[in-house]
């Protein structure tokens, strides 16, 4: 093991600190266990292919993290994302498309374009969120009743009381012989003990996970009663399961079939939603209490990720990013350097190599309802508040944001909220305020609110035009929140010509009243002495 910083008492080896990495670690893989296998059958793959992720993203990408806390491993934002690819190119493409995301996010990494990532809107960051909680709210609902989800997320979200009254019909459940009542009930188990837990645990005993405790309570319950219940399927060897990308002439995802454009944009899309996902988690973990003043290295952490998806991409596993649950909870145990992280993911390669009969006791019901909480917790009320202290269209882009991601897909949903984002952006640097009012006398005043920019040129052009050409015109430039140099040119040329006719310019400014003065006196360095700045 090489010798490293920790993130937390920066002058010590990682071998100091092991003690509290082990402990972190293996609290950090009782959380990451149940939602690799919960993520992977919402993406309508075998509970392995998530597996698979888990390890990789701890062992390896914990090896090469740029961000030594970060946990990586399948996250429920990519679910829907994953879906729908597998219905439009089918399970023999999704390898190839994440192997090219993979290699997408090395080369950001490489070209250092990490920073952009993370210039996404906050509104559009928590409206996809948002989006992506109802989505996998809705569909694993259905699962949640030991049903199949029905299609678009629309289709799901508008089937939720078919679900609601087939988890509920417990006499026709009985004569009919379906599982669908006994699902609902050990959903619901789960669900009351992750809030009971989440509310009321306290002290050492909150260190371990609520997810883990449901999910054993549950497993226990149906061993116990040897419920007719849907359980997780797990292949006798995992490694001998999986199947390398092949590539070359009549390969089924040959080079000639798969290289389209459509691949591609599918690939950039997963590549930039794991990306922003990704390092929106780093500055979260950078924030968190706990954590030191180590800077995280995003652009190596974007590389990292990229390896990791290339890898999970080559054997046809899911795809990973940072996810913030897991790296909040390994902060939150203690964990002091990346070894924690590269640990769980060996104490999930352990079990699935030594008990993998182990993980068939788990009812996929109780896995479901794990996301079902999930979901609803990604919708975060708290969040939607505080944007409403910026102002309603902050609200705008969030819903419209949501809305798409429900009812189309996620990237337009993301495209449209960054869309509106920018129009918003162009408006408010477009938009100018301009409000004429005759003084006493030869005084005009003029009040201009907004952003002087040359997109606002015609419209103060107008204004101060308009005024007499003898006048003493004030502008008064308080409300302004910027301007630019050709505002400033426009005010130069008008003061120069409007003083041939025995007028006067006086201009309030505060702050921004120097950069005038240094502008006027470079154009006209004789006449700065008579330029009178409002005091």
């Amino acid at each position: 093991m090489t010798k490293e910083k920790s993130p937390v008492n920066g002058g010590k080896f990682v071998w100091s600190n092991l003690r509290a990495d082990l402990l972190s670690s293996v609290v950090v893989f009782l959380v990451a266990l149940p939602l690799c296998m919960g993520i992977a059958i919402a993406s309508g793959l075998p509970p392995a292919k998530g597996i698979i992720t888990g390890i990789v993203g701890g062992i390896i990408v914990g090896a090469l993290s740029g961000a030594p806390l970060l946990v990586s491993g399948p996250a429920a934002g990519l679910a829907v994302v994953i879906i729908e690819l597998i219905r439009e190119h089918g399970i023999e493409k999704l390898g190839i498309i994440i192997l090219l995301a993979g290699i997408l996010q090395i080369l950001f990494g490489m070209c250092r374009l990490a920073t952009w990532f993370r210039a996404v809107p906050p509104a559009v960051i928590h409206g996809m969120l948002s989006g992506i909680g109802v989505l996998i709210f809705a569909a694993q609902f259905h699962v949640m009743v030991d049903d199949s989800p029905k299609g678009s997320g629309l289709n799901n979200l508008l089937s939720i009381p078919m679900a609601v009254i087939k988890g509920l019909d417990w006499q026709s459940g009985a004569s009919a012989q379906t599982t669908h009542h006994l699902a609902a009930m050990l959903g619901i188990l789960t669900i009351v003990l992750l809030t009971l837990w989440q509310r009321f645990a306290r002290g050492k005993v909150k260190v371990l996970p609520g997810s883990l405790i449901a999910i054993v309570v549950a497993t226990v319950c149906a061993s116990a009663f040897h419920l007719p219940v849907r359980y997780v399927s797990i292949p006798p060897d995992l490694f001998a399961s999986l199947e390398l990308v092949r590539f070359g002439p009549g390969a089924p995802n040959g080079l000639s079939s798969i290289m389209t454009w459509n691949i591609f944009f599918d690939a950039l899309a997963v590549a930039f939603i794991a990306a922003a996902e990704t390092l929106l988690t780093c500055s979260a973990i950078d924030k968190m209490p706990k954590h030191s003043t180590v800077n995280t290295n995003y652009d190596r952490e974007l590389i990292a990720q990229g390896v990791g998806n290339s890898i999970c991409g080559l054997f046809g596993a899911l795809p990973m990013t940072g996810v913030m649950v897991r790296s909040g909870v390994n902060v939150a145990a203690g964990a002091r350097s990346r070894a924690s992280t590269i640990l769980h993911g060996t104490w999930i390669l352990m079990l699935v190599f030594f008990f993998p009969r182990f993980l068939e006791f788990i009812p996929t019901s109780a896995l479901a309802a794990l996301l079902v909480f999930t979901g609803y917790k990604l919708v975060d009320v708290k969040a939607v508040k505080q944007m409403v202290k910026y102002g309603r269209s902050e609200i705008a882009i969030y819903l419209l944001t949501v809305i798409l991601i429900v009812s189309v897909d996620l990237l337009t949903g993301v495209l449209a909220g960054i869309a509106l984002s920018i129009a918003k952006l162009l408006y408010i640097f477009g938009h100018l305020d301009v409000k004429v009012a005759p003084g006493a006398g030869k005084r005009t005043d003029i009040w201009l609110n907004g952003a002087a920019t040359f997109l606002a040129l015609p419209k103060l052009a107008g204004a101060i035009e308009s005024v007499p050409v003898d006048c003493e015109l004030h502008i008064h430039l308080d409300g302004l929140a910027y301007v630019d140099h050709a505002v400033l040119d426009l005010l130069i040329s008008w003061d120069r010509q409007h003083r041939q006719h025995g007028g006067m310019l006086v201009i309030d400014w505060g702050k921004l009243g120097e950069a005038f003065r240094e502008r006027r006196m470079a154009a006209r360095p004789d006449e700065s002495r008579e330029f009178r700045p409002a005091r």
